[in-house]
């Protein structure tokens, strides 16, 4: 039996301090088979993308405005993965599956923070690949490592400062009846499903900022690569084509993967299997995008290959 847990709010009322995750599943058959595969998952997410900024900062070879971007977008899939599958591992093997109004509250923002963060790293990884293959010979000029710093910066301001605002909504809430989330992380959506106050507000700024941002970044990437394609089929060398293919097919693939999947989430209807296929969608993007992140732009990257292997030779 969930025992509730108050906290004083306002004169006479109250509100719940603590909170249950259900998780992914309740059958204690699959409790331990899940946390071996979540824990070998984030650990090879882990290794794979602090991996490669321990590799892009080392070597030389890689100190470009490229591979600067790279090591950005590893850095926001570590903090994603590492803001939901920690606490998901503990609760896969502990019956306590508490957490606190404040932690709850923080997880969210540090995985909406990282999201919102990677929508517009990818924008300007689009944008990096647009002026290296259609303006070959004015990239050196127009991406400058002080101009690439200056993108990063803003990504990551707009990408914090965003979530701050719907964070700072979410204290207008009271929570004073159930304070089960049926989800493996506190997912803003389902916080609202259990508020006693009316959350349309919240959910009205929600969907006005992420289809905003959504649409905004979704149809800036669509359109540079739309240019880089038509560049790359002009290209009479067959080298040069294939290098730029490959290039920008791996961004391409991790762009479909993160999208695709916050498409999906937000379209299904409110039955009892969209919840359950709402799981589904939050894993991939959440644990299995970072995962597959770095081996998407490493494994056919000649350059970050090389880089590997000048390490382990010395």
């Amino acid at each position: 039996m969930t025992i509730l847990k108050y906290i004083e709010s306002d004169g006479n009322k109250t509100q719940v301090a603590e909170f249950v995750l259900t998780g992914l599943t309740d059958r204690p058959g699959l409790q331990v088979p899940l946390f071996l595969v979540f824990l070998v998952i984030y650990l090879t997410t882990m290794v794979g993308n602090l991996g490669l900024i321990f590799l892009i900062r080392k070597d030389p070879h890689l100190h470009t405005p490229m591979y600067l971007l790279l090591g950005s977008l590893a850095f926001a899939d570590a903090c994603s993965s590492s803001s939901v599958t920690p606490k998901m591992l503990m609760h896969f093997l502990s019956k306590d599956h508490m957490i606190s109004l404040v932690e709850c509250i923080t997880q969210f923002y540090i995985f909406a923070s990282s999201a919102n963060t990677e929508c517009f790293l990818l924008v300007v990884m689009a944008y990096d690949r647009y002026v290296a293959i259609c303006n070959p010979l004015l990239y050196p000029v127009v991406m400058s490592n002080i101009f690439c710093i200056q993108l990063l910066s803003v990504s990551y301001i707009i990408g914090f400062l965003h979530p701050m605002m719907h964070v700072s909504l979410l204290f207008r809430l009271t929570f004073c009846k159930s304070n089960v989330i049926h989800y493996f992380y506190c997912e803003i959506l389902q916080l609202f499903r259990i508020s006693c106050t009316d959350p349309r507000v919240n959910m009205l700024l929600i969907f006005i900022f992420s289809v905003f941002i959504q649409s905004f970044t979704f149809m800036t990437i669509i359109i540079s690569y739309s240019y880089v394609l038509f560049s790359i089929l002009k290209k009479k060398s067959e080298k040069g084509r294939s290098k730029a293919f490959s290039t920008c097919s791996a961004h391409l693939l991790s762009v479909s993967l993160f999208y695709g999947t916050l498409f999906f989430m937000y379209v299904c209807p409110g039955s009892e299997l969209a919840e359950n296929q709402d799981k589904m969608y939050s894993i991939f993007y959440t644990i299995i995008i970072p995962l597959l992140n770095p081996f998407i732009y490493s494994l056919r990257n000649k350059e970050v290959i090389g880089a590997l292997s000048r390490i382990i030779n010395t």
